[in-house]
């Protein structure tokens, strides 16, 4: 996930899979200040909590950088994902490392853009089974995303959206059909699972 404005065109950084076909591979990250890709621990436990819900979900990566996220999914079986990412060097790193796992195209989509558009506008035909929320820290995204995945109705019935956040950045409202169903945080950062009843 970026949080800085400069950047380069290099990926010289790498993130590993942690599990399921593409299991051990490294995937290369830009070299871009603030970049924060889930680490590796944070990622384990969440797809841990995901492994009941992953095979065949449709997923979305809303906030996608690296594409950490929505790769962890395909790899372990989810049927497609969707990324959404602003930065237009990032979107080209995601398409290059999907085209490295050969990844086969009907399983993904990458959107340039800025994810509160492209939530209103991308609108898919098909509700995602899960969501990833893990927008650029200390700007007030996720207030402002939840209500345009509520009202859009992008997550289906018993659907899954993962939210992370900056400790201080906890105080957000979710819609009264989302259960917090998993809980957890490091020194830095705050994580959640909810579901929708």
């Amino acid at each position: 996930m970026r949080r800085g404005v400069k950047q380069s065109t290099k990926a010289n950084g790498h993130i590993r899979v942690i599990s399921g076909l593409w299991r051990g591979r490294k995937i290369s990250v830009l070299n871009a200040e603030g970049l924060r890709p889930t680490t590796d621990r944070t990622k384990e436990t969440l797809f841990n909590w995901l492994a009941p819900y992953l095979s065949e979900s449709r997923c979305l990566d809303a906030f996608s950088g690296s594409g950490s996220l929505g790769i962890e999914a395909l790899s372990r079986y989810a049927s497609y994902c969707a990324f959404y990412e602003k930065e237009k060097a990032a979107c080209q790193q995601i398409r290059s490392n999907l085209e490295l796992l050969k990844v086969e195209n009907d399983s993904y989509a990458v959107y340039h853009g800025d994810s509160l558009q492209l939530l209103q506008t991308q609108t898919p035909n098909v509700p995602f089974d899960i969501i990833f929320i893990d927008p650029p820290f200390n700007k007030g995204l996720v207030d402002k995303v939840i209500p345009i995945i509520d009202s859009k109705q992008l997550l289906s019935s018993e659907g899954i959206v993962y939210i992370e956040t900056e400790l201080v950045g906890t105080n957000y409202i979710v819609p009264d059909s989302w259960s917090l169903i998993k809980e957890s945080q490091t020194k830095q950062l705050c994580y959640r699972l909810y579901q929708k009843n």
